[in-house]
């Protein structure tokens, strides 16, 4: 009941190709008898968050810790201001009843 359905795939059609081989192969003689070396490969970052330093990770993590740290903080400061507010009325009613 609770299990999701899933769309079916179509069933991929099939293609004839042809299975003649051409009768003649060209081979072209390299332009210069030079010797080139292959281009290096570019290196490629290796999992989703290669572009995340040690730093940026330890700058974002201590960022989260000082905000978490205010928020606690104006958390504690509304509490005891509230309970300082209960007090004071408290004892104003209880003034005025005398």
């Amino acid at each position: 009941m609770f299990r999701p359905k899933y769309p079916e795939a179509p069933t991929p059609s099939i293609v004839h190709v042809p299975t003649a081989v051409p009768a003649a192969q060209h081979s072209h003689a390299p332009a210069c008898s030079c010797q080139h070396a292959p281009a290096p490969a570019p290196a490629r970052p290796s999992g989703a968050l290669s572009g995340l330093n040690a730093g940026t990770v330890g700058a974002v993590i201590t960022v989260a810790i000082v905000l978490t740290a205010l928020l606690a903080a104006v958390a504690v400061t509304a509490i005891s201001v509230a309970v300082a507010a209960v007090v004071m009325r408290s004892l104003l009613a209880s003034q005025r009843r005398r």
